[in-house]
Parts: structure tokens; C-alpha cells; sequence
């Protein structure tokens, strides 16, 4: 069963504040995708380093530092189709304090980048509401990316590029310049749902969100630019 939240308001304001922020983001992305996500990303910071929220622990130097990006590369920004005709495939994850996190392969979306052949299952989220979730891991996982693989889509927490924008269900926007860091990442004392095997990807996604870092100690916090 799943804990009720320290501060429920504090948390509503958190998933209001990134589902405006994904709102703004599809907007501005219909004539310039480019500077959708350098307003997303300068919007993202912001969240992160200054709301209660935040999975940044309040006495932590390194939130100084806001959050490091790959460049914008417009050819990570891909249309895949979705398959529906795949198994219903059914699963748990326990998330420790928030317990079972329930599962279903909701369909495949595939694409292609280049020569490479991208496929990935996209997940409904059980329980009250549901939502979609395209967790994803690459080559660059624990080197120049999170370990644990980083996230498109969940649209429990609002976090959505545009999943039925056409309503037709056969297509879904991969803007892997989008991709972003489960919160886990930033600090332990998070429990977050990791990235299946099935969608670990053999190839290197250098687009969207860098791995965490602190700085050394004694080093003064340097915040990044918010577009590349």
C-alpha cells in the first residue's frame, strides 16, 4: 500500500509545477523545439534547486551546481510507432516505503535513429489514475549517464512530451533531449522504479540529462548553462 506523503501540499505543488512546466515545453516545441528545451531545461533547474520537493537534500553544496545536459541534438528528436499487438506483459516493483509499484506492458514504440533500430516498451502504471511510463537505459549508463537508465515518460509525476497528441494512439514523440534523472539519482533516500532490461538500449543516447556529480570538496559551486 502506498504512504501518504510527509507534506501531501508541498508534493501537489511539485507534480502542478512539472506538469505546467511539460505543458509550456509541448507548446513552444510545435515552432521551435531548440528553445523549448532550453526553457524546459532553465524551468527544470529551477524546480530542483529552490522547491521543497526537490530530491536535492536542502544542505547539499552540489544543488548549487543545478543540473548538467548533454548538447540539444535535434536528430534524438524522433516519431515512433506504437505496437499494440504485444504481450500484456505484467509486473511488480517494490519501491520499499512506497510499496508495490504494479506494471503493464501497454505496447512497443519503435523508431529508427540513423542506421540504428530503437525499440521500447512503454509501461501503464496500475492503480488509481494510472499513467505512462518509458523508462529507457543506453551505453552511456554509469559512465556519462545514471546508472539505473533515465526516464521520457511518467505521467504519474506529469512528465509527458506529448504521448496521443494526434489522438490516433499509433505514434508517440522520443525527444531524448527530454530524457531526464529518476530522482534516486540524486539523492538515496529516493526509491524509484529502474529501467527493465527489455528497454536497455545497445547503442550510446548522448541527449538529455548527464550523471549527477558532486563537486569535489572545497570546489566553488559553478551552475551550467541552461541551453547548450
Amino acid at each position: 500500500m502506498m504512504s501518504t506523503p510527509g507534506n501531501p501540499f508541498t508534493l501537489a505543488s511539485w507534480r502542478r509545477e512539472v506538469a505546467e512546466l511539460y505543458a509550456g515545453m509541448r507548446n513552444t516545441a510545435q515552432r521551435d523545439p531548440r528553445l523549448a528545451a532550453a526553457q524546459f531545461r532553465a524551468g527544470r533547474d529551477s524546480l530542483l534547486l529552490h522547491h521543497p520537493e526537490s530530491p536535492f537534500t536542502h544542505d547539499a553544496p552540489a544543488a548549487a551546481r543545478g543540473i548538467d545536459y548533454f548538447p540539444y541534438d535535434p536528430a534524438w528528436r524522433l516519431t515512433g510507432a506504437i505496437d499494440r499487438d504485444v504481450e500484456r506483459l505484467e509486473f511488480q516493483i517494490d519501491l520499499a516505503g512506497d510499496g508495490l509499484l504494479r506494471c503493464t506492458r501497454a505496447g512497443v514504440v519503435r523508431c529508427t535513429y540513423g542506421s540504428a533500430e530503437i525499440a521500447l516498451s512503454v509501461y501503464w502504471m496500475e492503480g488509481y489514475g494510472g499513467g505512462l511510463w518509458l523508462p529507457f537505459g543506453d551505453a552511456t549508463n554509469n559512465t556519462e549517464t545514471y546508472g539505473g537508465g533515465r526516464y521520457l515518460y511518467d505521467g504519474i509525476k506529469g512528465a509527458d512530451l506529448g504521448a496521443g497528441a494526434d489522438r490516433s494512439g499509433d505514434t508517440m514523440l522520443l525527444d531524448f533531449n527530454f530524457a531526464y534523472n529518476p530522482s534516486c539519482a540524486y539523492d538515496l533516500r529516493w526509491s524509484c522504479p529502474l529501467t527493465p532490461q527489455e528497454n536497455r538500449l545497445a547503442l550510446p543516447v548522448r541527449a538529455g540529462e548527464r550523471a549527477f556529480r558532486p563537486p569535489t570538496a572545497g570546489a566553488v559551486p559553478q551552475r551550467p548553462a541552461a541551453a547548450a
